[in-house]
């Protein structure tokens, strides 16, 4: 309820009541290949995270800690994708695009809400990987379904208390244009330029919020794995480290990708090669949708098998 206040308070106090969206301007001669690539890609992804999502849910044998929080993962992943590549595809097609300046800023909270949640999220499962692997024998009385379920609701807490904060800042601006955004979607920073009052109060805030969101859930992540690596190379056999490995991998392939290009760009913002954000930021929005299931189906014998069930069934 607050939300839709605070959305209608920013409407109201503005000169906007659209926006152009610009895309991905002169790509006249890849317009079709660009659009056929990322219809497949959408095609690929919504489907392969739903299956995550069906095989946790119908299969006994992969409802536990680790791929309860792979699923929830998988339904960030939905959420992102829905936001944003149906938009994109229309972008894409048509040269850019017009949306109402609220369908602008709701786009930017459900954008907002999947990728903190999945900081959030990542960080609560290098935990896990850490204890499954430094701390074996007290994993069972510390990960198990009231921890997972504790977890979710405190990360969709955070994520609200952040938004419902970000919303009233942006109550205080004063929106008069232009109205053009030289992005593929309402991100953050794009939206702030349309502003035509002070900025700098709410940029402080949310370089605040970033750096809880991002730089701690990171800084906890390679805490996590700093210890795993530690663990895994006192392991005397090569068998033995090999497979305690391969345990956390997918994770951490995960990881790699999603925060290496959210930390550079919105720790370290470079406006001068803004078409170098737009690539980047084409890898967390698009990319890690479509790389989450099958870095983690591929690579996992309990999904294959869970697959196969299903498929003589």
């Amino acid at each position: 309820m607050w939300n839709f206040v605070l959305l209608y308070k920013v409407t109201y106090k503005n000169n906007i009541t659209s926006v152009i969206i610009l895309g991905f301007p002169n790509l006249e001669n890849f317009k079709i290949p660009l659009f056929l690539l990322l219809i497949t890609i959408y095609s690929v992804t919504i489907p392969g995270n739903l299956l995550i999502v069906i095989l946790f849910l119908l299969n006994k044998n992969l409802q536990t800690p680790m791929y309860f929080f792979i699923t929830q993962l998988s339904f960030y992943d939905i959420l992102l994708t829905t936001d944003i590549l149906p938009n994109l595809l229309h972008i894409v097609l048509y040269g850019g695009c017009t949306m109402s300046f609220i369908g602008c800023i709701i786009q930017f909270y459900f954008f907002a809400i999947s990728e903190s949640s999945e900081c959030l999220l990542l960080s609560v499962m290098s935990y896990d990987r850490y204890l499954a692997i430094c701390h074996p024998l007290h994993y069972n009385s510390i990960i198990n379904h009231r921890f997972c379920v504790k977890s979710v609701i405190i990360i969709w807490m955070l994520n609200l208390t952040m938004l419902v904060i970000n919303a009233i800042s942006m109550c205080s601006l004063h929106f008069c244009g232009p109205n053009t955004i030289d992005h593929f979607y309402c991100d953050f920073e794009p939206i702030l330029q349309l502003s035509c009052t002070d900025t700098s109060v709410i940029h402080i805030q949310t370089l605040i919020t970033s750096f809880i969101a991002i730089i701690c859930t990171f800084a906890l992540v390679m805490m996590s794995y700093t210890y795993i690596v530690f663990s895994i190379l006192k392991i005397p056999s090569f068998t033995g480290r090999q497979k305690a490995f391969s345990t956390c991998s997918s994770h951490l392939m995960v990881v790699s990708i999603f925060y290496g290009t959210l930390i550079i760009i919105y720790m370290f913002p470079v406006r001068q090669l803004w078409i170098m954000r737009k690539i980047l930021s084409l890898f967390y929005t698009v990319v890690t949708p479509l790389l989450n299931p099958i870095i983690y189906t591929f690579r996992n014998k309990d999904f294959k098998v869970a697959f196969d069930k299903i498929k003589q069934t």
